[in-house]
């Protein structure tokens, strides 16, 4: 999947989502947001749940090297993790939260998304849980339970996720109430910048 044509259908899928949604997302539509015919996104992909199984490949790919972090003191991990949710990388998608929401609508019907959105939560809990563990052993962190706290903080990411989409709740505030809520079981929140 790694050729040139893919990666162009790729970002033609991820362009044609965003203007039209996954209801109205077709072939045809996704070949006009590239300079590819439908016979060629064919050729690369038999079905669009293939090529959506393969979008959320890559997006999920890419995402998870945002999360990934050098620092090893567990407070800049924990604050790299939450820049990698709440800092946007690319202006231009301002809709791409919106077909986000679309995809994730579907994984009760479509096992392949399912697994994959699967994937991307046991992976941000993981650095999560890996960030509060460590800190905890090295006396940054008052004692609390990693996997609870991991979890609580990523069901409250998805719940943002959904907050803003259907209420257009700003991102920060929803990281305002994650620092807060670490600060309640770690003893710790990340520093503001002045």
């Amino acid at each position: 999947m790694n050729t040139e044509g893919s990666a162009e259908i790729i970002a033609a899928t991820r362009r044609a989502l965003c203007e039209h949604g996954y209801a109205a997302l077709t072939m045809q539509r996704i070949a006009d947001e590239s300079s590819l015919s439908t016979a060629a996104i064919h050729y690369h992909f038999d079905t669009k749940r293939d090529l959506l199984n393969a979008f959320l490949d890559e997006l999920i790919d890419r995402f998870e090297g945002r999360l990934e972090s050098e620092a090893s003191d567990s407070r800049e991990r924990l604050v790299a993790f939450l820049d990698a949710i709440f800092v946007p990388t690319d202006e231009r998608d301002e809709d791409f939260p919106i077909a986000l929401m679309e995809l994730k609508s579907q994984a009760p019907h479509q096992d392949a998304y399912r697994d994959r959105f699967r994937q991307l939560d046991r992976r941000m809990r993981e650095v999560v849980e890996t960030a509060v563990r460590d800190g905890i052993a090295a006396g940054h962190f008052a004692d609390a339970d990693p996997d609870e706290v991991a979890r609580v903080v990523v069901t409250m990411i998805n719940g943002g996720h959904a907050r803003g989409i259907a209420l257009g709740e700003a991102p920060d505030e929803t990281r305002r109430v994650i620092e807060s809520y670490l600060e309640l079981q770690l003893g710790w929140a990340p520093e503001v910048p002045a």
